[in-house]
């Protein structure tokens, strides 16, 4: 494990951190990689204690200081965190750490999406110091891709294993562009990084290998001018149907023939992939907004809304996935539209789908789907993700998680 510190630790567990990662050593034997201390990648609500760089996956970390050490903390992403049974009380920032932790996760997603950089997963590590002895989470929580654990070394680690799980490794040369991007400059050689773990080249990848090219069967010198004759007859026979075929289209149906339909925009997060089949860009959000978030549109204007809709698999289940954007004057009212929004029972933006802009065999609606908010600066995004062939439920752990997925799409004209 490599080392770059780029200024003092933002938080008083962040020297624990440091200590803690540092503890794993160089080399592969353990987990290879990277850290970053200090930096605040472009769209985090503030500077990150660590960025760790692994082979497999990145991970932000957090520190959060107590007033005092803990027996116990319990930990949920949508509600005030209880510390020794009292309510670990903010009075800026998300409602939580944790879900401080996700946006900064997702805001350097986006960062390095919008570079084109290798599509690894960015999940968060919120540290609790300085100390903790039980930290309790809900385990639909977990598949949000936060942990939120104590500042020791085996704690870190293990949040670490269980988060960098990318189907295949980050290879040398995008690794050292990652580091560029959070360190402003690669303090390390491409030799040092192969130690670390990132390989020379990408690894192998069956789900995007070329299987158009079929080896070549070599023949026996005493056939070979047999065979070539009999090919020569067999292609002269495909020919002359080809040529009829051709002929006919061209006098029956050649005039006639559907438009070609262009393929779908793909995106891919986390070794999914996402087809964009329908989008839309407004200057005005209220006549696309309902409920209390429609009214509060009226009195506070949007400077822009960017909605799509893809369609995606998990597991072989389909499923769809609504992005919408919005982007407001300034941070204090993206911060309100994401207290409003992400409050049950409030409204929200309509998604396309309910605006007739549906196609086929795709939703009917998004009735019960699950939705995460997630502000960025002055920019809100609302994801909703709902099962196209069975019932879907707001609390689904699977839907959840693809929505988290569904904050790092980028929406194409």
């Amino acid at each position: 494990m490599r080392h770059v510190r780029l200024g003092t630790d933002p938080t008083e567990v962040g020297a624990d951190i440091r200590a803690a990662i540092s503890a794993w050593g160089a080399g592969s034997s353990v987990l290879g990689g990277f850290a970053v201390f200090g930096a605040r990648p472009p769209g985090a609500p503030r500077a990150l204690d660590a960025v760790v760089v692994l082979p497999r996956g990145i991970v932000v970390v957090l520190g959060v200081d107590l007033a005092e050490p803990a027996l116990k903390v319990e930990a949920p992403l949508q509600t005030p965190w209880t510390v020794d049974g009292w309510p670990l009380v903010r009075t800026e920032g998300a409602v939580n750490p944790g879900l401080e932790g996700l946006e900064s996760a997702a805001a350097l997603a986006r960062s390095l999406q919008s570079r084109s950089l290798e599509p690894l997963p960015v999940a968060a590590v919120v540290v609790v110091g300085p100390y903790a002895g039980q930290v309790t989470q809900p385990t639909t929580d977990l598949h949000r891709g936060v942990r939120v654990v104590s500042p020791n070394t085996t704690s870190i680690l293990a949040a670490a294993r269980e988060l960098a799980t990318y189907e295949r490794s980050c290879p040398v040369e995008p690794a050292q562009q990652l580091l560029q991007v959070l360190a402003g400059n690669s303090p390390f050689s491409l030799d040092e990084l192969v130690e670390e773990g990132f390989p020379v080249s990408p690894e192998t990848d069956l789900a995007t290998a070329d299987t158009m090219l079929i080896p070549k069967l070599t023949e026996p010198s005493t056939a070979r001018s047999t065979s070539r004759r009999t090919g020569l007859i067999a292609a002269a026979s495909v020919l002359v149907v080809l040529c009829g075929a051709l002929i006919a289209w061209w006098v029956v149906g050649g005039s006639t023939a559907a438009p070609h339909q262009p393929a779908a925009a793909v995106q891919r997060v986390d070794g999914v992939e996402f087809a964009q089949q329908v989008t839309d860009q407004e200057k005005t959000c209220a006549p696309h907004a309902f409920g209390d978030v429609q009214r509060w549109f009226e009195q506070r204007p949007c400077r822009n809304l960017t909605r799509a809709v893809f369609d995606t698999e998990v597991s072989g289940r389909p499923a769809a996935v609504s992005v919408t954007i919005v982007e407001l004057p300034d941070e204090q009212a993206a911060g309100e539209l994401r207290a409003l929004a992400d409050e049950p029972g409030t409204g929200g933006v309509t998604d396309l789908v309910a605006e007739g802009r549906g196609w086929p065999g795709g939703p009917e609606s998004f009735d019960n789907a699950a939705q995460v908010v997630q502000q960025s600066g002055n920019e809100v995004r609302i994801v909703q993700t709902i099962w196209r062939h069975r019932d879907s439920s707001p609390e689904d752990v699977g839907l959840r998680a693809l929505a988290e997925r569904g904050l790092r799409l980028t929406p194409r004209p």
